[in-house]
């Protein structure tokens, strides 16, 4: 046996509907056996809160060694974990095929779906991770919500952290009445016949994000697509079902990923290939689902059809090439690689992205926000989030690059209040945005936003 796996990251695929995948005891006993090992290597010290807990927990324990914890006492541990994928994906050399078999943050998916299933997950989180309904009807009051959720609402905001356990301090992206969906059937932009790559088809899938929270992002990738000659379909069945997994609901995770897959199947079937707007919901497509749902033909199909859009993009500019004509950005950007992007194995594709427009210089940062979605609005996790994504604020703050951007918008805009805790003065100019708005700027297609 070797000391450590040379061997590509896999993965088994997630046998959740097995009555042993929610019995506490052998939860229990493979925790413990993973977490001996963890204890001994160590080389996720500094990834998140998670692997300092764990640390801690058992050099404090009456042994010194996992076998004096307590189980209950796991809970701190798992409660850290955001799925982000990154000691899986970059540090553990135990991750299958080694025959230790480690696979952390599957192990702290099980542990939330005994959670989930023993009933203990919190009712205000079973609410909030309802999107679809929430977004709907927060969208239809949007002027009076995003009011009600700016941070510097102190009535509104005390009143949600104690009722619903949003941080008061935590941002909250905005809500719009007529969404990406509703925006793309009132206006489709005009594909450009004479552009290299003309007679390619993409879905877009909208994710509940650019649907919801921000419809530029959407409408900057169809432009873009559009005009580089990609004809376009944008469909939402469905949230791709993120917060369920973040919370353990895996059952809720695999009705959402065959709702999904089977609206997309017919376009994929037509020759169409599907484009997700967020590297979280392109990660489920592509990998998540796959593992939950193994059996379903159409989920298999759609995972080898998914494109992240920084990864479409950029596989256009290489064949068959992109139009000309974007314009020179004569500034620095900063940009945040986001975790469920890395995680996806691709390379940097949003810094390959932005390299296509001249004369533009980008600080690249690889390292975890701490945001991890909805779990770093939580009040019981903000200053967590805080303090583990304080490392990028720093880097952010060091560029002196007016734009800071991540493919992950939630993220960004955690970055730059770390950066603005850190140092207020200095980033009173910062705005964040998606990779994909600042390519769409630089072709003319969007209104100048920088």
């Amino acid at each position: 046996m070797s000391e450590g796996s040379l061997e590509a990251p896999t993965r088994h695929p997630i046998d959740w509907t097995d009555p042993d995948f929610v019995n506490a005891e052998k939860l229990d006993a493979e925790m413990r056996r993973i977490f001996d090992i963890c204890h001994v290597c160590r080389r996720c010290f500094n990834l998140c809160d998670s692997f300092p807990r764990l640390f801690e927990l058992i050099d404090n324990s009456k042994t010194g060694e996992v076998d004096s914890v307590k189980s209950e006492d796991f809970d701190h541990v798992v409660d850290a974990c955001t799925l982000c994928d990154m000691c899986f994906m970059t540090k553990c050399p135990y991750v299958p095929p080694h025959e230790f078999n480690v696979d952390f943050p599957h192990l702290m998916l099980r542990h939330k779906a005994v959670e989930f299933a023993q009933g203990n997950t919190p009712i205000t989180e079973q609410e909030l991770k309802k999107v679809d309904r929430n977004a709907k009807i927060a969208g239809t009051v949007a002027p009076i919500t995003n009011w009600a959720t700016k941070t510097s609402n102190t009535l509104t905001r005390s009143l949600m952290e104690k009722t619903i356990g949003i941080h008061h301090q935590a941002v909250i992206p905005k809500f719009h009445g007529k969404t990406f969906l509703m925006q793309t059937q009132d206006n489709p932009p005009k594909v450009n016949c004479n552009a290299p790559a003309y007679g390619k088809k993409a879905v877009i899938y909208a994710t509940c994000f650019a649907n919801y929270n921000n419809p530029n992002l959407g409408i900057a990738a169809r432009s873009v697509l559009a005009h580089n000659g990609v004809e376009t379909e944008v469909i939402y069945p469905s949230c791709c079902g993120m917060p369920q997994l973040e919370h353990g609901d895996l059952k809720k995770v695999a009705s959402n990923a065959k709702v999904v897959a089977k609206e997309l199947r017919p376009w994929i079937d037509q020759g169409y290939v599907v484009i997700a707007l967020v590297p979280s919901c392109s990660l489920m497509l592509k990998s998540e689902w796959p593992l939950i749902v193994d059996d379903d033909d159409n989920v298999k199909v759609l995972s080898t059809s998914t494109y992240d859009i920084s990864q479409y993009i950029v596989s256009l500019s290489k064949d068959p090439g992109l139009v000309e004509g974007l314009a020179p950005l004569d500034e620095g950007v900063t940009l945040h690689l986001a975790c469920h992007a890395r995680a996806q194995n691709m390379g940097q594709k949003a810094a390959e992205l932005l390299r296509l427009i001249p004369n533009i210089h980008v600080d690249v940062i690889e390292r975890c926000s701490g945001h991890g979605g909805a779990w770093g609005m939580m009040k019981n996790n903000f200053e967590t989030a805080l303090k583990v994504g304080k490392p990028v604020a720093r880097q952010a703050l060091k560029a002196h690059n007016r734009l800071v951007l991540s493919e992950c918008p939630l993220a960004a805009d955690h970055i730059v209040q770390g950066m603005q805790i850190l140092d207020p003065e200095t980033t009173a100019s910062v705005i964040s945005q998606h990779p994909i708005e600042i390519l769409a700027y630089a072709y003319g297609l969007m209104e100048k936003n920088l």
